[in-house]
């Protein structure tokens, strides 16, 4: 299973004593050596690998990793750039195209918004192949709530964008009055016309780290 070995270590090492996350450990173990597991394993903590805690200017929740053949890598919504773009992120680009004018690009890799300080969290880290959910319930959520109160806690400006239902639970822990919440139903093609599409998440990102004197988030995912 792979590590962290950044500046999230410090903030985040008092969960790895925790009985929760013993059990988690085990569990995620012997699921990688009887069952095909997504992402690999070397990927799983990839979101906070590429995004230092120090770097994190935005965050976007998701769910739980996709459960397909060679998709999730540990970022949430973001494909590996020789497969195939999901609809939910088809969705994305789409209001990511009428919002701020970027083309659609031919890849769903999202490791540049990841390298610019977007921070991209499933809430649950590890998925059975085919399976949606599987690994629910088995700790992730303790671990990555963890670090959603570490997020809070930052005494900087932040914006989070919130997604669907399961991602506007976490409301409740952003209690910092200097960080910007976006709230919006699932890009998923279930419930994107519900409100999704017209939320204009990206540009108000990037008006609120204007408006703070940080850098803006360069959105445009390139062809590859």
């Amino acid at each position: 299973m792979g590590a962290i070995s950044n500046d999230w270590l410090e903030p985040l090492s008092g969960e790895f004593k925790q009985p929760y996350y013993k059990h988690l450990y085990e569990t995620i173990k012997k699921e990688y050596q009887t069952r095909v597991i997504y992402p690999d394993a070397d990927d799983i903590f990839n979101a906070f690998s590429f995004t230092p805690l120090n770097r994190v200017k935005a965050v976007i929740l998701g769910q739980d990793p996709y459960h397909g053949r060679g998709q999730a890598h540990g970022l949430c919504f973001s494909v590996k750039p020789d497969v195939g773009i999901p609809p939910s992120l088809v969705n994305i680009y789409q209001q990511l195209h009428d919002d701020l004018g970027c083309y659609i690009p031919n890849n769903g890799y999202l490791k540049k918004w990841a390298d610019q300080g977007v921070l991209l969290l499933n809430t649950v880290l590890t998925v059975r192949a085919h399976q949606p959910n599987s690994h629910r319930g088995i700790g992730w959520e303790e671990f990555t709530d963890a670090a959603i109160r570490i997020l809070n806690s930052q005494d900087r400006p932040m914006v989070f964008i919130l997604w669907g239902r399961p991602a506007q639970a976490k409301r409740a822990m952003l209690t910092h009055p200097g960080h910007l919440i976006l709230e919006a139903p699932h890009p998923s093609p279930y419930s994107a016309s519900r409100g999704f599409f017209g939320s204009r998440p990206f540009s108000k990102t990037n008006a609120f780290l204007r408006e703070h004197g940080l850098e803006e988030i360069d959105w445009q995912i390139e062809n590859c």
